[in-house]
């Protein structure tokens, strides 16, 4: 038996002196291929400087070498993804601007692809909202000028301009045979991150953009529409609108989804190590103290919106409505640079709590309900929605309800006038509309025991 463990061991330490010896051999050109790869990068640095210099001494014009350097800076952080980015000092303000809320423009969210920008969603109230401008929309042409081969910042900065001028965008649009221009002029675009109401029963927050102001706006919305009912048991559900809402501070994602949880992981994020990930959890406390929710989305809902969209539905804690979100499932980090410009840079994968990543495919609603399209209306349906529909109480000599106390044949007439409301909202807002009858059928189902 003791010979059996020796020759053990000793298989063990030859396997172990084998192993050591391998990784010797592996450790050598490993070393020898990183610095073959170093000396390529500076070769190719050295490059960079010639072509530079070159450029200073020969071009046609004389150039400015920081504009030079900038555009060459923009050029490296473009090639990686359409999020990344550099930051001229300027862009750096108008960014810290955006995130506090008011800015000056057209009032859309844009990305770019194949080349051309595309709308990510237009900002609620902005001309570019006012003017029809639709999620998914390409803009080629700025005041006649193409867009093509430009990088995002310098497409974004061919639309800024003086507030009160104007500007004619020409737009691609899915289903349109043509493209066609959209005079737009330009305005200080004024960020309402969060809005509330309460349609029937139901509290309906709105929420266009995830800045610094979006929680506490929302929360404080959410409060005043619950005193204003009388209580929370005077409210049957809550709609979170997050339709066109192109996403914003990662933070402000978190703060609203747990707003809504009492516990369980809101999202994840994945760098190029694993040590650098990182998995934030829902703290207790539920502003809506239980109520059914459900979230709206569309194509141009992105970022921060379908962090919030999807925790709250892997938890099952909301019913997700409208149609696919936009698909956007990277992080981006803004580092300050010196002189007063700043790197974004996209540094993470984000994941729902059911461990998926949205890069692409976008949160799926769990009942996909269009906004159909409004149609005209022709003289006909003019006609017939004058005329008066008969019923039984019309006809002459009908008998009267004598089985109903004046109370009761009030409460049914009130009843009546919300659902004439709700179904006059469906002509305004249908997907809304479906949301708050979803909420008034879960309500009518009475508490879970």
């Amino acid at each position: 038996m003791d010979n059996e463990m020796k020759k053990f061991v000793m298989a063990a330490l030859g396997g172990t002196v084998l192993g050591v010896i391998a990784t010797t051999q592996i450790a050598a050109p490993l070393l020898a291929q990183e610095s073959a790869k170093t000396e390529n990068v500076y070769e190719q640095l050295d490059l960079f400087g010639d072509i530079f210099e070159r450029i200073r001494a020969q071009y046609v014009e004389e150039t400015d070498s920081s504009e030079l350097i900038e555009a060459a800076i923009n050029g490296m952080l473009t090639s990686l993804d359409p999020h990344s980015s550099y930051l001229s000092p300027k862009d750096a303000a108008k960014m810290r601007e955006q995130t506090r809320g008011e800015f000056g423009g057209l009032g859309i969210e844009v990305t770019q692809e194949e080349g051309f920008v595309k709308v990510v969603s237009p900002i609620d109230g902005t001309p570019a909202d006012e003017a029809g401008i639709e999620a998914g929309d390409f803009i080629t042409h700025v005041d006649g000028e193409t867009l093509l081969g430009l990088v995002l910042d310098d497409a974004v900065e061919l639309m800024r301009g003086p507030v009160g001028s104007e500007i004619v965008i020409t737009v691609v649009r899915e289903g349109e045979a043509e493209p066609f221009d959209v005079t737009l002029t330009r305005a200080t675009i004024q960020l309402t991150a969060a809005t509330a109401r309460t349609v029937g029963e139901t509290a309906v927050l709105r929420l266009t953009t995830f800045n610094e102001q979006t929680y506490p706006k929302m929360k404080e919305g959410l409060e005043a529409q619950i005193e204003a009912a009388g209580g929370i048991d005077k409210i049957n559900g809550i709609v979170l609108d997050l339709r066109n809402n192109p996403g914003g501070l990662l933070n402000q994602a978190i703060a609203i989804s747990d707003a809504f949880l009492e516990e369980g992981e809101i999202v994840s994020t994945r760098g190029r190590e694993l040590a650098d990930g990182d998995r934030v959890n829902a703290t207790p406390g539920d502003l809506s103290q239980g109520k059914p929710i459900v979230v709206l989305i569309n194509g141009g809902s992105a970022s921060a919106s379908e962090i919030v969209a999807g925790a709250l539905q892997d938890h099952r804690r909301a019913i997700v409505i409208g149609t696919k979100s936009f698909g956007k499932g990277s992080v981006q980090t803004v580092m300050p640079l010196r002189g007063n410009g700043a790197m974004r840079l996209t540094t993470a994968r984000y994941y729902t709590p059911s461990g998926r990543s949205i890069q692409a495919l976008g949160v799926s609603p769990d009942i996909v309900v269009e906004q159909p399209r409004l149609k005209p209306e022709t003289e006909d349906d003019d006609e017939n929605l004058l005329r008066p529909r008969r019923s039984e109480a019309d006809l002459r000599g009908s008998l009267n309800n004598d089985s109903l106390t004046e109370d009761q044949v009030k409460q049914i007439l009130e009843d009546r006038t919300k659902a004439e409301k709700a179904a006059e909202l469906r002509q305004e807002d249908y997907q809304l509309a479906y949301a708050i009858d979803i909420l008034k059928g879960l309500s009518a189902l009475g508490p879970k025991e």
